[in-house]
């Protein structure tokens, strides 16, 4: 091989990397345009930051009980009457319980913050497998077109070979039953590529007549992970999993909660007096305020009957959440299993359909050549062309199905 044919290899061969990096690029862009404004991963944000509103709400003391009375009858005393009278109370709960509600709190947002995350997940794999389809419609459309033109020039050939008297008006019958067909298909393929546009941009909160931007050849993806370890990945990552582990831990500081409300607490206050001064009186402190500080107060549960039912029921809750973890593990097994299925079978369909078709092209311009001689094997030639739309749509579908089961693994370890 010369140095020039070389340097063009090397050179197309940059290119299609370009391409696909460009290509690439250009999806994660979309990615990152419905994370900004997708509005229900919004929703989902906003019910997390609710939820953290929530944290300093159950940390902070009950509000102070300021009380004021009036003396209809002044109670005489040494010094004078009394004439008003305040109270400042503030009660406190058993030591940890705000910090243990906090807690419980704090895990619930987490939790929630999961979900958001899952749904950040899923919003992408949505929009990859949006983006994949509209580029399988696409080229749908455009093998579609080019099988036709091989047929309208096996049409135009058997016109010749008809004006010849060397075949028969069927032959031109049975190629334009063939165009028909493909017509329908190709405008069933244009409206299907007009859905998946619309939903791509409902996706990304746009415009749904915007243009979508897509490669000429789709690259093929690869796994995160090697098989033996994918799993252990979606045990350690998925967030549908941690959600459930914050909320495991909420319910255990729940127990705690419910543990602290049962013991006592305390109040401790402050009471001023005020004192008119007593005309008649010739005390030196006459008129004086009185001061009774401090006052102490303590409040027992008794009724034990209500805290051991809280008790109960945080045990039962986490029982609960260990249940669904572990349903959710067997699950999230099962799909993993399916998913690596679909994509070692997409990987199997895209070497075998690209070699199919080859062969296909190659039998389909023997047959044309042939027919072009001496008019045989025209139904041959009409069964290899449908075989070549076939396999080279199934190549297609298999690339996308491909990097479909990749996105979706990627969804279920967290990404």
């Amino acid at each position: 091989m010369n140095l020039k044919i070389y340097n063009l290899i090397f050179f197309s061969w940059l290119l299609l990397l370009s391409a696909n990096a460009f290509s690439q690029t250009t999806l994660e862009n979309y990615l990152k345009i419905a994370a900004e404004n997708n509005p229900e991963l919004k929703a989902t944000f906003s019910a997390y930051m609710t939820a953290m509103e929530k944290v300093p709400q159950v940390g902070a003391l009950p509000d102070p009980q300021v009380a004021f009375g009036y003396f209809i009858e002044p109670v005489e005393t040494r010094v004078g009457p009394q004439k008003w009278k305040f109270n400042l109370a503030q009660s406190f709960p058993w030591f940890g319980l705000l910090e243990a509600k906090e807690n419980v709190a704090t895990d619930m947002a987490k939790a929630k913050f999961e979900k958001f995350e899952n749904t950040k997940s899923n919003l992408f794999f949505e929009v990859k497998t949006a983006f994949y389809n509209y580029y399988f419609m696409e080229k749908a459309i455009n093998i579609t077109k080019q099988n036709m033109d091989i047929l309208q020039v096996f049409k135009r050939l058997s016109l010749v070979k008809i004006e010849a008297g060397k075949a028969s008006i069927v032959d031109e019958l049975r190629v334009e039953l063939e165009l028909n067909d493909l017509e329908n298909k190709l405008a069933l393929f244009k409206d299907t590529k007009n859905t998946i546009q619309t939903n791509f941009n409902n996706l990304l909160a746009r415009e749904v007549s915007n243009s979508i931007e897509i490669p000429d050849t789709l690259w093929q993806d690869k796994l995160p992970f090697d098989k033996l370890n994918m799993l252990d990945e979606i045990y350690n990552n998925n967030h549908q999993l941690k959600s459930i582990d914050y909320r495991l831990n909420a319910f255990e500081n729940q127990e705690v909660v419910a543990k602290k409300e049962g013991l006592p607490k305390f109040n401790i206050g402050l009471n001023y007096t005020v004192v008119d001064k007593n005309p008649s009186s010739t005390a030196v402190d006459n008129g004086k305020d009185a001061f009774l500080f401090p006052s102490v107060g303590i409040k027992i549960p008794i009724f034990r009957k209500k805290y051991k039912a809280l008790i109960k029921e945080a045990k039962l809750l986490q029982e609960a959440e260990t249940y669904k973890k572990e349903d959710k593990k067997n699950v999230l097994s099962t799909i993993y299993t399916s998913s690596y299925k679909n994509y070692s079978d997409g990987e199997r369909r895209i070497a075998l359909n690209k070699k199919q078709a080859q062969i296909a092209k190659k039998v389909l311009d023997v047959l044309i050549t042939s027919y072009s001689t001496d008019a045989k094997d025209f139904e041959e030639v009409l069964r290899i062309e449908r075989q070549l739309l076939k396999y080279e749509l199934a190549y297609q579908q298999a690339l996308i199905d491909k990097n479909a089961a990749i996105a979706f693994m990627n969804y279920l370890i967290g990404k």
